[in-house]
C-alpha cells in the first residue's frame, strides 16, 4: 500500500535527474534510488511515461511494495490551449493517479479564459467523491503562472464548490516576471506542497538550482508557507553516486525545512 504523505514528507521530483536519463532507465529505477537514499516519496512524471503497457502497472507495484508517498504529475492543463475545459485530461490524470495509488494529482491551469464557470462545474463534479487531491500548480505561462491569474482562478473555483489546495512551486515565478515572497503571502492559506527549487538568471534564460545557490529570497519564502506542507527536490541532481548526491540534498531539504519554522 502506497505511504501516507504527511505533513513535512521529503520527496524527489523524478525529473530532477534529467529528462533524457529518466526516459532511458524508467522512472522506476529512479524511484527505487529514491527511496534508498531516504526519500519519503516521489513525483512521477507524465512526461517521463516511456509508453510501455505495463510501466504504470510496475509504478503501482513499486510504490505499494515500498510504502512510498506518491505524487502523480500531469503534464496537460485542465484547459486546453483554446480556452476549452479538458475533462478528459482531468480524467486521465485521475485516473492514472489513482492507478498508482498516488493520493494526490498535480496539474496547472493551462489556457482558461477567465468566466468559464461551466468548466468549473465540470471539474467540481469530477472531483467530487474521490479519494485523489487535486492540486493546482503555478507553471511558467501567463495565464497558469502569474499571481493574478491564479488569483482569478482560485477565486471562481470557490465560487463554483471547488475549492482547491496548491502546489507551490518557489522557482517558477521567476519565468513570468512574479515575486515569489509577494506569491506565498497571497497563496499559503492554499499551500499543500511546495516545489523547492532555486534559480539563477544566464543571460538568455532563468535555470533552476538548489535554493541555497539562488538569487531568490528563499529563505523568506519557506517561512511565509506551511510548515506543514510537504515538499519535493526539482532542481538538478547529478553525480558519480547519484544515491549519495540525493542523500545529501534530502538531509539539505529537511534542514530548510527546520530553518523555515525558526
Amino acid at each position: 500500500m502506497a505511504g501516507t504523505i504527511s505533513p513535512g514528507s521529503a520527496l524527489v521530483s523524478l525529473t530532477a535527474y534529467g529528462a533524457d536519463e529518466v526516459r532511458r532507465h524508467g522512472q522506476a529505477w529512479y524511484a527505487r534510488l529514491a527511496r534508498a537514499a531516504g526519500a519519503d516519496g516521489v513525483e512521477i512524471r507524465s512526461e517521463l511515461l516511456r509508453g510501455d503497457a505495463a510501466e504504470l502497472d510496475d509504478l503501482a507495484a513499486l510504490v505499494a511494495d515500498s510504502g512510498m508517498a506518491c505524487v502523480y504529475s500531469s503534464a496537460q492543463g485542465m484547459w486546453d490551449a483554446e480556452g476549452r475545459f479538458d475533462a478528459a485530461a482531468v480524467r486521465d490524470g485521475l485516473a492514472r493517479a489513482g492507478r498508482l495509488g498516488a493520493g494526490v494529482l498535480k496539474m496547472s491551469i493551462g489556457g482558461r479564459r477567465p468566466g468559464d464557470a461551466a468548466g468549473l462545474c465540470d471539474l467540481r463534479d469530477l472531483l467530487t467523491g474521490g479519494s485523489v487531491t487535486l492540486l493546482v500548480e503555478n507553471d511558467q505561462t501567463e495565464s497558469a503562472g502569474s499571481v493574478p491569474a491564479l488569483e482569478s482562478f482560485f477565486r471562481a473555483a470557490d465560487a463554483a464548490g471547488a475549492p482547491l489546495g496548491m502546489t507551490f512551486d518557489v522557482g517558477n515565478w521567476h519565468w513570468v516576471g512574479e515575486c515569489p515572497l509577494q506569491a506565498a503571502h497571497a497563496f499559503a492559506s492554499r499551500v499543500r506542497y511546495v516545489h523547492c527549487k532555486g534559480v539563477l538568471r544566464r543571460p538568455d534564460r532563468w535555470v533552476a538550482v538548489p535554493l541555497q545557490a539562488s538569487a531568490a529570497p528563499w529563505r523568506a519564502v519557506l517561512r511565509a508557507l506551511p510548515a506543514a506542507a510537504f515538499r519535493a527536490i526539482e532542481y538538478p541532481l547529478t553525480g558519480a553516486d547519484l544515491e549519495h548526491v540525493t542523500r545529501q540534498a534530502l538531509d539539505s531539504l529537511r534542514r530548510l525545512e527546520q530553518l523555515s519554522d525558526e
